[in-house]
């Protein structure tokens, strides 16, 4: 039972829709379905609305069948004046009498049971309201604190992906100076013999974005097992064409101070 708390005073005079005959309600539930408590309760209250409506339905019946009883007895009283029919008349009078007395002994008690089914189906509806806002706002809760949790981890993971991006980029920027250093210290030809030692680092990855897509070149049979050696780089930290078996090295005015004239 859902504990009532301090709203069974506001809750006291107010017209609560009844819950189970509202589409919605049971869409509420939808999800993760009904509690065993909401249910016994949802059960409770549709027994009651089925009893009153069968008391409803019997009671209209019975008028009914009163008014008919009414009829006959007036014609039954019409027809003791008659000789032949006096008798038959009289017996079908007293039966129509104890009829009708029965009748509305039980037009009485559906009444009265009528009169009290409102109060109860009140009552249930009620504590049903109170067990639905308890589980739909203990669903609220969890799902505030995963939808924080998750927000958390999205600002992080953003903050993050910032900084991998911006350390990855400076790793880049690292790594196509020292190889075009490299270059320019040892030359194209040793470099070439260095390389083949180092096979093991993928130096395509210091290839340029914008390079990578603009060249495509076609490599032979022989060519296509070999690993493809970045460009050297001509001062900016970019990768360039290296020179091929030249000892020249690259210019790298970038890299170094210009004498004033």
């Amino acid at each position: 039972m859902a504990e009532n708390k301090d709203f069974s005073v506001f809750l006291q005079n107010k017209k609560i829709p009844v819950c189970v005959l509202d589409q919605k309600w049971h869409r509420l539930f939808a999800v993760k379905g009904k509690p065993e408590d909401v249910a016994a309760c949802e059960q409770e209250l549709n027994e009651l609305l089925k009893k009153q409506g069968h008391l409803n339905n019997e009671l209209r019946e019975l008028k009914k069948l009163k008014s008919k009883l009414m009829g006959n007895i007036v014609e039954n009283m019409e027809g003791t004046h008659q000789e032949n029919a006096g008798r038959m008349s009289s017996r079908k009078l007293d039966e129509d009498k104890r009829l009708i007395d029965d009748i509305n002994a039980k037009m009485e008690a559906n009444e009265d049971a009528l009169l009290d089914l409102p109060r109860e189906i009140n009552r249930v509806n009620k504590e049903l309201m109170l067990l639905t806002v308890e589980f739909c706002y203990g669903n609220l809760r969890t799902n505030v604190a995963e939808i924080r949790e998750i927000t958390d981890w999205i600002t992080q993971v953003r903050i993050d992906l910032k900084k991998n991006i911006i350390k990855k980029q400076n790793r880049e920027i690292n790594s196509r100076q020292m190889y075009a250093y490299m270059h320019d210290v040892f030359g194209a030809e040793m470099m070439d013999v260095f390389d083949l030692d180092n096979g093991d680092i993928d130096l395509r990855i210091l290839e340029s974005p914008k390079k990578k897509h603009q060249e495509q070149p076609q490599q032979s049979s022989e060519e296509a097992g070999k690993q493809e050696k970045p460009k050297a780089a001509e001062g900016d930290g970019t990768v360039t064409a290296k020179g091929e078996g030249e000892d020249t090295p690259l210019p790298t005015e970038n890299f170094e101070t210009k004498k004033q004239g």
